[in-house]
């Protein structure tokens, strides 16, 4: 408080501030960074999608793998010698559904014969295995 000719003066808060000094965004400024925000949050929401949908694919590619394998081990692990020819069966693993195929056929090698395994799920996924079995454990 300062004393100005006899009066008391008080300060006033309430005083225009020139345009210079004035702080803070104006409304443009605001608006513009919220666009972009919602962009960048948008392609993050995006890439978390496609990552999800990736992760499913992959884990439905490595469901079929796992029927070509489980019948790759069952032939392989048999004393028995396979009968050649096209067989097929039906297996569900991990809730989805998958038609196998394999064909057992001679070789140039009298010892071994050629097992070609096809998997096809429900889905669509497919798997292939092919190896040589020899006809004698």
């Amino acid at each position: 408080m300062s004393a100005h000719r006899g009066t008391l003066a008080l300060p006033n808060k309430y005083a225009k501030i020139p345009a210079t000094t004035q702080s803070g965004f104006t409304l443009l400024e605001v608006m513009v960074a919220l666009a972009i925000f919602a962009l960048a949050a948008l392609a993050i929401i995006r890439l978390q999608a496609f990552s999800i949908r990736s992760a499913s694919d992959v884990v439905s590619h490595d469901l079929a793998w796992q029927v070509v394998r489980n019948r790759a081990a069952e032939l392989l692990s048999n004393p028995a010698p396979p009968a050649l020819g096209q067989s097929s069966g039906r297996e569900v693993n991990g809730g989805i559904g998958y038609q196998w195929t394999q064909n057992i056929r001679r070789t140039d090698d009298a010892r071994l014969v050629r097992v070609d395994i096809i998997v096809i799920g429900d889905d669509g996924r497919r798997a292939r295995l092919q190896l040589a079995r020899p006809l004698a454990l």
